[in-house]
């Protein structure tokens, strides 16, 4: 597999494992991993995940903790015990509850387990400036985007899940190795089309601004032929 097709992480939204399962054979060894969201996992259960790891796929749990730090130092070791590749949190549940995340984390890791990547959601990319000044933000969503991003580091995060238009930013703001997963991104036959998304870029765009990761869905999963769009999405990005 090519540096390229590993950057790409399938997004897994949906109704059943059966679904999944089938979708994640059909692209296996045509992209890095896959995310498995709310939809999926409010499903199917953690039995899916084991299942998707077992199988020795990369799995992206991409459930979003936000809760009090100790709720969410339990959902990291969870999370870890089913040998997830990556993990996310929200930034925006502060710096005492990522401490707790990063924490716990190591932790895993230290017992013998597999330490899961641990990012940060900054904004969620159907955010827009009007919703975030609806919501009590007064800056614009870049601004606050970085302002996430950079306590997610100063709280020893391994990165952050934020829109492609903000890449840039958050590279310069928080250094190379600061992995940036970035949904948003829009291709081959949903290259017309944001559906619920505001900040979106073609998968090329995005990697050219420092994404480390790209999470796609309907490009790849609603085309005529998954495994044909991924292979060109990653012929794409070299």
């Amino acid at each position: 597999m090519t540096e390229s097709m590993n950057r790409i992480l399938v997004a897994l939204d949906v109704p059943t494992a059966a679904a999944a399962l089938s979708l994640a054979d059909t692209l296996r060894g045509a992209v890095g991993g896959y995310k498995i969201g709310s939809q999926l996992f409010t499903a199917a259960g953690p039995g899916i995940v084991r299942t998707m790891v077992e199988r020795g796929d990369k799995v992206f749990l991409d459930l979003k903790f936000h809760d009090i730090p100790n709720t969410v130092a339990g959902a990291i070791q969870s999370a870890a015990s089913l040998g997830v590749w990556m993990v996310n949190v929200h930034a925006s549940g502060g710096r005492p509850m990522m401490d707790a995340a990063r924490k716990a984390a190591d932790e895993a890791e230290s017992s013998g387990g597999q330490r899961p990547i641990v990012i940060a959601v900054t904004v969620l990319t159907s955010i827009d400036a009007a919703t975030l000044t609806s919501i009590g933000v007064g800056v614009t969503p870049l601004e606050h985007v970085v302002r996430l991003a950079e306590l997610a580091k100063a709280s020893g995060l391994d990165g952050v899940v934020a829109s492609p238009q903000e890449t840039a930013a958050i590279r310069q703001a928080c250094g190379g190795d600061f992995v940036i997963v970035t949904p948003g991104i829009r291709g081959g036959s949903a290259a017309t089309s944001k559906d619920d998304q505001q900040r979106t870029m073609s998968p090329s765009e995005a990697v050219k601004a420092g994404s480390s990761y790209l999470v796609i869905g309907r490009p790849i999963t609603a085309a005529p032929d998954a495994r044909a769009a991924a292979t060109a999405i990653g012929a794409s990005l070299n």
